[in-house]
């Protein structure tokens, strides 16, 4: 027995240990990859492939459907591989003009689409929540004479929490519309009203339409600019809101007509019950699939990887899941934001030492320019620990971010801004 997978993007590890669990099992698993220029440096193992093919980033979905069929044609594809966001639209047509089995164009598009998403659960009778595709800040100010104030405004796709502001005033509505749509002029960007209520983001995994979910994780976002401070999982939740939480998102990823893979949907817990922020074809990212191996053993990636080599995993997924003797523990990961102004020099105290249970990791470079929390690429140091409660492990990572200090370099002009 052979699978031929076609990869898209870089992969990271997941093709070279696709290839190891073919020569464990006996079979023979060979992967190719199509991806862009700028991750061909990425590819780890790139050895290893039977082939690679970088793709122009203008390049129209028709060339990566072309190159995609010469590749069929020296090796039939019998498998499709995407780990990440990158080229999942891509990976999407070329699955459809091959008739190999992934996550249909459709799908993508509504995952991407921010707006399409809020169109599609609410014809599916899922949700209400208001939304609007804006092209300037005069239409954000339609936006909210109709649904009042903070909104949020965001690209209408994007990942890491990029460009995204909570507008709570009038005078708010012109920058957040440049941030939000960034380079990418005149394109448009997404407005939705700010949900209140806690939030969460559920980890879930599926095939052939079927749906489990693994984890729940309590997320804490910056209040100004969204980006995400930290997570423990599992969430303290009562279980009857854990499991409206999670028959929301299992009713939601149906509808989105979500088959194969991990999945990490954003939550708001509103007073009117579950309302999504957004979804993701891929496990969450900020370590949170690793903390969802540790804290339940279920191993996301290493199931997509499987169920990608052609393996039937959603049984294992769910002994795992229900299994009395696994080991339970509570998982969380604290972030360090970043100063406004100035060049970092260092990060003090990221050596400890620290309770046990703890592990710290200096995210920021020295010589980094600092311009605030603008993104998740903005945060400077990651905390991760464990422990008997979500309470304990949360304490313990939030200390240890605490104790840290940040040593920059200001110049004249910068002061007389602050």
């Amino acid at each position: 027995m052979s699978e031929h997978v076609l990869v898209f993007g870089n992969g990271y590890d997941i093709p070279g240990r696709m290839r190891a669990l073919g020569a464990a099992t006996g079979r023979r698993i060979t992967t190719s990859v199509l991806c862009r220029p700028e991750h061909l440096a990425k590819l780890e193992e790139a050895g290893g492939h039977a082939r690679i093919v970088a793709v122009g980033a203008e390049a129209p979905v028709e060339h990566w459907i072309a190159l995609a069929r010469a590749m069929h044609a020296i090796e039939p594809v019998s498998r499709i591989g995407s780990f990440g966001d990158q080229c999942q639209e891509k990976a999407a047509a070329v699955g459809h003009a091959l008739g190999v089995p992934t996550h249909t164009p459709e799908t993508v598009r509504l995952v991407f689409d921010k707006f399409a998403m809020r169109q599609h659960l609410a014809e599916a009778g899922l949700e209400t929540t208001g939304s609007a595709a804006v092209d300037g800040a005069a239409a954000l100010h339609t936006f909210a004479a109709e649904h009042g104030y903070p909104y949020v405004v965001k690209p209408r796709s994007g990942t890491s929490s990029s460009g995204v502001t909570v507008v709570r005033a009038p005078d708010e509505a012109e920058a957040a519309f440049t941030r939000a749509r960034g380079a990418d002029e005149p394109a448009e960007v997404v407005a939705e009203p700010f949900l209140t209520g806690p939030q969460y983001s559920v980890e879930s995994f599926s095939e052939l339409g079927e749906h489990e979910v693994v984890a729940i994780t309590r997320k804490f976002s910056d209040p100004v600019s969204l980006v995400e401070l930290g997570h423990v999982m599992p969430a303290p939740l009562p279980p009857e809101e854990a499991e409206t939480v999670r028959a929301h998102v299992v009713a939601a990823l149906g509808a989105l007509g979500v088959e194969y893979g991990p999945t990490h949907t954003e939550v708001v817990l509103t007073d009117a019950g579950p309302r999504i922020i957004e979804t993701h074809l891929r496990v969450g990212g900020d370590e949170i699939w690793n903390m969802v191996t540790d804290a339940t053993g279920v191993d996301l990636v290493e199931y997509q990887l499987r169920q990608c080599a052609g393996e039937k995993v959603l049984p294992d997924i769910r002994a795992v899941l229900t299994d009395p003797a696994r080991t339970r523990r509570h998982e969380a990961i604290w972030f360090a934001g970043a100063p406004a102004a100035g060049v970092l020099i260092e990060v003090a105290g990221a050596d400890g030492p620290h309770p046990e249970g703890v592990r710290l990791e200096v995210l920021g470079a020295a010589g980094r320019p600092l311009v605030g929390l603008q993104n998740s690429d903005s945060r400077l140091a990651q905390a991760r620990a464990h422990a008997g409660t979500a309470e304990e492990a949360l304490a313990l990572a939030r200390n240890a971010i605490a104790g840290l200090e940040y040593i920059t370099r200001v110049s004249a002009g910068q002061v007389d801004l602050l």
